[in-house]
């Protein structure tokens, strides 16, 4: 059996073991596997994650939990670092953001959605990443993209017309509000600066325009 990947719980959720002379390479091809495996017991769950064993990088800390995403129906809410009074203080964070999302106020989601990827969603959801071209999100509330969406996002999926789409960089292949679909704006020019925008409903049409506090005051929640 190999012991390169293992998963510990906890009160708050998981530790990944990772072993340090496992290749990086051979080690996300495990971790695949071993979520995988390991999916039933994660369906729907929210929890946070820490890692073991392992000194990992930033970069490699998103690329193992985008593998998480795509062989397990799981919600990360954080990482926890290993460092007793850091965790604590996390400890308390994670008590209070998981009785928010019992509450279906909304959800979050951690990472890049690559081409190819689904994710749908009851509730209004935050996604913290990327959404590439070829990926898609439908929400029965609003999507909010912390990052650049440039595939399909779809919200107000029930009929709900007051929902929209936010993005720090608004660039969609395609956008659908109710039953209301938008093509995707023309590209930017190079030197345009990029700003936070905002996709509604309103007339029967879809405009995306640049977030600003005027728009904020009349966004129905």
């Amino acid at each position: 059996m190999n012991n390169s990947v293992m998963i510990k719980g906890n009160k708050y959720g998981i530790i990944v073991v990772l072993s340090p002379d496992e290749p990086y390479e051979e080690l996300k091809l495990l971790i695949a596997d071993k979520f995988k495996e390991s999916s039933k017991f994660f369906e729907n769950a929210k929890m946070a994650i820490s890692f073991e064993g392992r000194k990992l990088t930033n970069e490699e800390q998103r690329e193992i939990l985008d593998i998480i995403h795509e062989n397990a129906d799981m919600h990360i809410v954080c990482i926890m670092e290993n460092d007793a009074e850091i965790q604590e203080k996390f400890h308390k964070t994670l008590d209070q953001k998981l009785i928010e999302l019992s509450n279906n106020t909304g959800q979050f989601y951690k990472g890049i959605l690559r081409s190819g990827t689904s994710l749908e969603f009851e509730t209004s959801v935050i996604i913290i990443g990327d959404i590439n071209h070829g990926a898609r999100v439908v929400s029965k509330g609003n999507i909010i993209v912390l990052g650049s969406l440039k595939g399909n996002a779809f919200a107000g999926a029930t009929g709900n017309t007051n929902s929209f789409v936010v993005a720090l960089d608004m660039c969609p292949t395609q956008i659908r509000i109710a039953d209301t679909i938008a093509r995707a704006p023309d590209k930017p020019q190079k030197d345009e600066v990029k700003e936070t925008k905002i996709a509604f409903l309103e007339n029967g049409n879809i405009y995306i325009e640049t977030l600003n506090k005027n728009i904020l005051q009349d966004i129905n929640l």
